[in-house]
């Protein structure tokens, strides 16, 4: 099979740079294992500061709402968190003082959801809170079940009950002027966040829940959904198992299901995050990226992989393969002409392209538009 372009890994840098191809026509394909970073997206791009209209823009097009508000975002321990650009139904404040009393809702038998942590981290900025255990019928199948009380198994239902919980909130809610709800809603519905809004009379805050989080599920299978009406091949539960390289020329790639039919492409992007996603692997000797073998920016000496203060930063956590200034791979000391990076496989070693879904979003942005000039 040919393309233009074969993107390895199916995450936020993956699928931004597929999507900006294929709305300039050109024929890609990505390869995506399953789960990725997206699913333990926060809804917020803590990083970027600035206004960011195209990234607003192909949000927009995939059906996924973004909005620019810069101040602070509350987090499931009930701390706040500097905070600009997120999804619609995340909400920002100027400062750490988002109200004068406050209702904490969770459902009985959900554990993935910090009541007390959130009420006592309110309380230090001033807010008195009360906290209320719903009792769903609809969620008592899952109750029976601990693995099936998770965020996105209740996710499932709690689009379809939505106004069950709305009107159980109003019941309950006394003289409070704000009401916070786990985020397990929208994940199918994207509207239902607003609807939830518009039913209860107080300010509404849906706050994170443990992984994995039902905002970068929804957000995923959102891009995942534009990348595809826009023809692009999205080869779900494959892996990039080796590469055919010749005179530093990237001419196909094998993967696992595909076994002795080669993806064969004019350019082809590495997305395939970093330890997490095994975009990175280490051994007691080296870390190094398994597909192509290029370089891996790392301490020589392992002990400086990591700091053994467990809290503190780890300094492997900085690692990434090294590039060139366009962002294409060295192997050896020298690029490969045809291979890009982009996302967090870049570590640290582009400062300039921000971190997390910002160094995602750039560095896809960036790489794309190289290889359209490069086809002009």
């Amino acid at each position: 099979m040919k393309f233009n372009t074969v993107i390895i890994g199916g995450g936020l840098a993956g699928l931004v740079a597929g999507i900006s191809l294929q709305k300039a026509g050109r024929g890609t394909a990505i390869i995506s294992e399953g789960q990725n970073a997206l699913h333990f997206f926060s809804g917020t791009f803590e990083s970027i500061e600035d206004a960011p209209g195209r990234i607003t823009d192909l949000f927009a097009e995939a059906g996924i709402g973004l909005h620019y508000s810069p101040g602070v975002r509350l987090m499931p321990m009930g701390t706040f968190k500097k905070a600009a650009l997120s999804l619609e139904d995340i909400s920002l404040f100027p400062g750490p003082k988002i109200g004068s009393r406050a209702l904490i809702v969770s459902f009985a038998g959900y554990h993935d959801f910090f009541c007390q942590f959130l009420a006592e981290g309110l309380e230090k900025q001033g807010m008195q809170c009360r906290i209320k255990m719903l009792n769903l019928p609809e969620l008592e199948h899952l109750e029976k079940s601990p693995s099936e009380m998770r965020s996105v198994q209740i996710a499932r239902t709690m689009d379809r009950i939505w106004e069950s919980v709305v009107r159980e909130v109003r019941i309950l809610l006394r003289d409070e002027d704000t009401v916070i709800l786990p985020q397990v809603f929208g994940l199918q519905d994207t509207s239902v966040p607003s609807r939830i809004r518009g039913g209860i009379p107080a300010q509404v805050v849906f706050v994170g829940t443990l992984p994995p989080s039902v905002p970068g599920i929804r957000t995923q299978m959102l891009l995942k959904r534009r990348y595809q009406l826009l023809g692009g091949t999205y080869l779900m539960g494959d892996e990039a198992t080796g590469a055919h390289v010749h005179e530093r020329v990237v001419h196909s790639i094998v993967t696992h299901n595909l076994g002795n039919h080669f993806l064969e492409a004019d350019n082809f992007i590495l997305a395939t995050g970093t330890f997490f996603s095994k975009g990175l692997r280490s051994n007691p000797f080296e870390i190094s990226e398994p597909v192509f073998g290029v370089d891996v920016e790392q301490a020589s000496d392992r002990t400086d992989w990591y700091n053994p203060e467990f809290m503190r930063e780890q300094p492997y956590m900085k690692y990434g393969v090294i590039c060139d200034d366009n962002l294409r791979p060295l192997k050896d000391g020298e690029p490969l002409r045809n291979l890009f990076a982009i996302g967090s496989i870049l570590g640290q070693t582009r400062p300039g392209l921000g971190s997390g879904g910002e160094l995602a979003i750039r560095s896809a942005l960036a790489v794309a538009d190289q290889i359209l000039k490069s086809d002009e």
